[in-house]
């Protein structure tokens, strides 16, 4: 496949069950390992309060930066089956969960279906998200919306800290 029929993605990973540290460092090293694609940078590890159901373990969260020749749903699919192989089970929203792997932005694309929305559409509302983002694309632009370091202002109040390299 040609150099320009590849993409850059940044992909968002979160965990907060059976020892989510050791989940997120596994989601890396799935998506080191996909087909069609190269894993370009991951962020620190980033502890974070739950949003929504807050009666649940703090969550582990990192972002990855992945070249890939595979198509927006075809990347997808992809990361709910590595989701599934980690034994995510999706009972309610905002549940705890073992992997969580959301496709955030997939090049300068703007696209909505029913079960895909790129980029995700939560994502400048959440430090989750766009701290780990920032650190390994500080100039990252999400499009129609600006670049996401603006709007880590917005989100100064979410409890969220970057948790410190084990050796």
């Amino acid at each position: 496949m040609k150099q320009t029929d590849r993409a850059v993605a940044f992909i968002a990973l979160g965990s907060n069950l059976v020892e989510p540290q050791k989940q997120v460092h596994e989601g890396f090293d799935e998506l080191a390992n996909l087909q069609d694609s190269k894993l370009l940078a991951c962020s620190s590890l980033y502890l974070s309060a739950p949003i929504g159901n807050a009666d649940q373990p703090d969550f582990v969260n990192a972002v990855a930066k992945l070249e890939t020749a595979l198509s927006p749903r075809d990347l997808l699919q992809t990361l709910l089956s590595i989701e599934l192989k980690h034994g995510r089970k999706r009972s309610i929203p905002n549940a705890p969960r073992t992997l969580d792997l959301d496709l955030l932005l997939y090049d300068g694309l703007q696209h909505h279906e029913p079960d895909l929305t790129v980029p995700h559409p939560r994502m400048h509302e959440r430090a989750f998200v766009l701290l780990p983002l920032t650190e390994i694309a500080p100039d990252c632009e999400i499009p129609g919306r600006g670049f996401a370091k603006d709007w880590l202002q917005h989100v100064d109040q979410q409890q969220i800290r970057k948790l410190a390299i084990k050796s």
